[in-house]
């Protein structure tokens, strides 16, 4: 008995259109993404998501790069430290203003144990919530000691006790550099980056790029920006290609050879409080951000390695 693989691929073999072969070619890709094995880190790995440009893909990439480690059996957990709690809608955490969330944890008056819930959709992803009450953090935080590793306190304390070993955490960060940024820049060792295939993004990532220059110089040293991705890519735009081609030139090591589409479907799933891997499992944007988190945790290795050269050189 054929494939559904092989069905597609029969019944759009002679398709001049050029859909039928893109169709063909998806379901290809779902198989093979399906039959991919990820290999847990050798150590946990701790992921800042940062562009201070908004609508860039951030909390999309958060939430389905950690979705789709989580389906292929990893152990993740999501902080979200964005006041619009975009994060913790799209993975079904609950975060009305006064539920326990990350502005408990990084005022002291609760540990992520005490506020993190499990994705509904994934029982190896808890997600800490947050709330529109983190939106004054940033003046709160101005006058307390140690003001820039609250995070990371939090969650070295987090990691020590709990007798669960997370594969992945990931920091989904505001769009802006304040101090909610910095203090999740210093609770990682790696920085993810999302950027929109079009001009403006590669100006924004400039600053962005100084403002992590900063914090290595200041706060982290070991801090490493060990992944780009690229979003919202439109293979049918000259545009889109040339941005790509631009920052693989600039980034070679770190830019993912995966890209991120244009799809209403990454967009529409949060709505339903899902990621897109498990709204539309079989669309383009779920094989997409499939494969990204395969090709990101297959680079674990060098990452590591970079790491611990980073850490003996400080």
């Amino acid at each position: 008995m054929e494939s559904a693989t092989e069905t597609i691929a029969r019944i759009f073999s002679d398709d001049p259109s050029g859909v039928g072969s893109e169709i063909a070619g998806l379901s290809a890709r779902y198989e093979r993404i399906n039959e991919a094995v990820f290999d847990p880190p050798a150590q946990t790995r701790r992921i800042a998501v940062a562009n201070q440009k908004g609508g860039v893909g951030k909390t999309s990439t958060a939430v389905n790069v950690a979705a789709a480690l989580a389906l292929a059996g990893m152990r993740v957990l999501v902080v979200d430290m964005d006041p619009q709690g975009n994060a913790s809608t799209a993975l079904g955490a609950k975060h009305n203003s006064g539920d326990p969330s990350v502005y408990d944890v990084i005022e002291g008056r609760a540990t992520i144990a005490d506020v993190m819930q499990t994705c509904p959709e994934f029982e190896t992803l808890q997600v800490v919530p947050a709330s529109i009450d983190l939106s004054g953090a940033d003046l709160e935080l101005a006058d307390m000691p140690d003001r820039n590793n609250l995070m990371r306190n939090a969650l070295d304390a987090f990691l020590e006790q709990t007798s669960v070993h997370y594969d992945y955490v990931f920091v989904d960060c505001p769009p802006s550099l304040g101090l909610l940024v910095i203090n999740a820049m210093c609770a990682v060792n790696e920085m993810l980056i999302p950027i929109q295939a079009e001009y403006y993004a590669l100006e924004g990532l400039g600053q962005l790029i100084n403002t992590i220059g900063l914090v290595q110089s200041n706060f982290n040293p070991e801090l490493l920006v060990s992944t780009m991705l690229v979003t919202m890519f439109d293979r049918r735009t000259l545009l889109s290609r040339e941005v790509y081609e631009e920052v693989k030139t600039h980034y070679p090591s770190i830019v993912l050879d995966t890209t991120i589409p244009r799809t209403v479907k990454i967009s529409e799933a949060p709505s339903f409080g899902q990621s897109v891997i498990s709204y539309d499992p079989r669309g383009k944007g779920a094989v997409s951000y499939r494969e990204a988190a395969y090709e990101l945790n297959s680079r674990s290795t060098v990452v590591m390695e970079t790491l611990a050269s980073r850490r003996n050189e400080n």
